[in-house]
């Protein structure tokens, strides 16, 4: 497990792992937990589905939920790595994959920074292992001189380790984890060796299913997952809890008031954004058009926690219509041609018309105008 580097001076860091930001729900769960656990794991299955989705334990202590969803999709998540097949959590941009592929890690390992980030330039070493080559140079190819991949390291190490955005890959190097995931082997054919995978060892990868990323999975690959799919969430009152829980934990790391003070706002940002994704008013009366980009739950997080940001330091830090318009027109604004005919005509059709939106419809006007 790699070291946890303190930071100096003082100073707080500003986004801890799950491990860290969490630890003391992890050792409460792990205490309390009597039931099997799977080689190396810290916590049993039905623990680490409790840590995921909350609850209160025997002794009182309350578990908050890292995920509001389906139970049966953390569940099925779970089961996925307590056996040999790999897991893909796929779905829209904003529903958590990143979230719950951290917080499942840090659960079952205790360790969420093995980490493979995918985008188009990702090397194949940064799947199987690359070289010191200062050490290649003095003393030739040896182990000394092998440097481990985080993949690697959870095969020796029978650890969970992620990928994140898998199908931003290249193909041929998406194709390396066939064999590691099939045969639970990596070969080191410059030593002619291999290492093979310890009991523990399991791999979540995330992708994303609207823009395909950079290359889809070859049939090989899609074979060795287990493929669960994360929705976007059902209902309002479940999207603003999601936002309100994040935006508050969030915000006490920035020392920003609390997401209540603005549960109006909230409310109404989540509305617009599943108004113009659906295409239609939360009433059913009126179809809308939709913009192109994704207006996601992270979305909505990221747009209110920066509306708490200008209200703390340029308001009297109460969250306000003022305060959220600029980062709705940004969310949903990515084409300024063809975006901005949608927003206008959803802004004078369906916001103006609102009881009770007067102040969101004059703060959105004014800084669309």
């Amino acid at each position: 497990m790699p070291a946890y580097v303190e930071p100096t001076s003082g100073a707080e860091v500003l986004r801890p792992h799950a491990e860290h930001a969490f630890a003391a729900e992890l050792a409460a769960l792990a205490a309390q937990d009597d039931r099997p656990r799977p080689d190396r794991w810290k916590l049993s299955p039905w623990a680490v589905a409790t840590y995921l989705l909350g609850g209160t334990l025997p002794d009182g202590t309350v578990i908050t939920p890292k995920y509001v969803g389906p139970r049966r999709i953390v569940e099925v998540a779970v089961t996925t790595l307590a056996t040999d097949r790999a897991l893909l959590l796929l779905g829209l941009p904003g529903t958590a994959k990143t979230w719950v592929s951290e917080h499942l890690a840090a659960a079952v390992s205790g360790d969420s920074t093995l980490l493979v980030q995918g985008t188009a330039g990702t090397p194949e070493e940064a799947i199987r292992y690359g070289w010191n080559y200062a050490q290649l140079l003095a003393h030739g190819p040896g182990r000394d001189a092998l440097v481990p991949s985080p993949v690697m390291r959870a095969m020796t190490e029978g650890m969970t380790v992620r990928v994140e955005e898998l199908t931003r890959v290249p193909a041929d190097v998406q194709d390396t984890l066939i064999t590691i995931l099939s045969e639970k082997t990596l070969p080191i054919p410059e030593l002619g060796e291999e290492v093979q995978a310890v009991r523990g060892f399991n791999l979540i990868a995330t992708a994303n299913d609207r823009d395909r990323g950079v290359n889809d999975l070859s049939s090989a690959l899609r074979r060795r997952f287990n493929t669960v799919v994360l929705p976007l969430p059902e209902s309002a009152e479940a999207e603003i809890d999601i936002v309100t829980r994040r935006v508050d934990q969030i915000g006490r790391s920035l020392d920003l008031p609390s997401a209540p003070d603005g549960t109006d706002e909230i409310r109404r940002v989540v509305t617009v954004f599943r108004e113009l994704r659906d295409g239609l008013t939360v009433d059913g009366r009126t179809k809308v058009k939709s913009p192109s980009g994704t207006l996601s739950t992270a979305e909505a997080i990221s747009v209110v926690t920066g509306g708490l940001a200008l209200s703390a330091h340029f308001g009297d830090g109460v969250l306000r219509s003022g305060d959220v318009a600029a980062g709705v027109l940004g969310a949903v604004v990515r084409d300024p041609g063809a975006d901005r005919v949608v927003w206008q005509e959803y802004l004078e059709t369906v916001v103006r018309e609102r009881a009770g939106w007067q102040d969101f419809y004059r703060a959105c006007r004014e800084v669309s105008a």
